[in-house]
């Protein structure tokens, strides 16, 4: 039986993701191997304007587990189901993205023809995500040096990644982009700050009933489904 696409799987989990206060941002569906029982990886990234615990991303799971098996369509292929919220890292694409953004500082690269917010910058720049306002984004340059803020349309950028950071921006920096969104992480603070910037819960079909194991910043949920006498354990990647 052939596996469901990723379009399927989005759309089996689609509505109980909104139910609980969660946007599905993908599905990603790969395979351990070229070996015909070979156990599927189905990835489903969810975010939220509130921060997310462990023990929420963990029940989120199981229900979209118990979904998925309702469902049927991975019939008797093996599957592990991780659920997880995006990285740090991520490219903004839809105003929620920028709205949750603020306060970091992202890579922007501008479309073709779109002039700089900076006469000294080119069409690709780094600066720090202020206040999304219907078309449009104010951001900071300069800096911790020489913060200063630009409005610029939204239809103006092609591209735009956070970027990890590693020391806290400068205080006024932070402040002309108007503090940073409630329930994220201060930049370059993340380990101390969010337990949840790398959560994952991750369930496999079950045949027995699920033992858990949290650890400092991530947690999965391991479920064996393939006959064995060995008891189903708990997996901290």
């Amino acid at each position: 039986m052939p596996m469901p696409t990723e379009e399927r799987v989005s759309q089996l989990v689609a509505g109980l993701v909104e139910r609980r206060g969660f946007d599905l941002e993908g599905v990603d569906i790969s395979t351990a191997g070229k070996h015909v029982d070979a156990q599927a990886r189905v990835k489903v990234i969810v975010d939220s304007d509130a921060a997310s615990d462990l023990d929420t991303i963990a029940g989120l799971s199981t229900e979209l587990s118990e979904a998925l098996d309702s469902a049927g369509d991975f019939g008797e292929t093996p599957y592990l189901l991780e659920v997880t919220t995006p990285g740090i890292d991520r490219p903004l694409t839809v105003d929620r993205h920028w709205r949750r953004a603020q306060g970091r500082k992202v890579r922007i690269k501008l479309r073709a023809g779109a002039s700089s917010p900076d006469p000294k910058s080119s069409d690709k720049f780094e600066a720090r995500v202020g206040v999304l306002t219907d078309d449009t984004v104010a951001l900071v340059l300069g800096g911790k040096n020489k913060p200063h803020r630009v409005t610029i349309p939204l239809a103006d950028i092609a591209e735009a990644v956070v970027q990890v950071e590693f020391n806290p921006p400068g205080g006024r920096e932070l402040e002309l982009a108007g503090g940073v969104a409630p329930g994220r992480p201060r930049p370059g603070q993340e380990e101390a700050v969010d337990p949840t910037a790398d959560v994952r819960g991750t369930t496999e079909v079950p045949d027995e009933p699920t033992e858990s194991v949290a650890a400092s910043d991530f947690l999965q949920v391991a479920r064996n489904n393939t006959a064995s006498d060995s008891p189903t354990e708990g997996i901290v990647e």
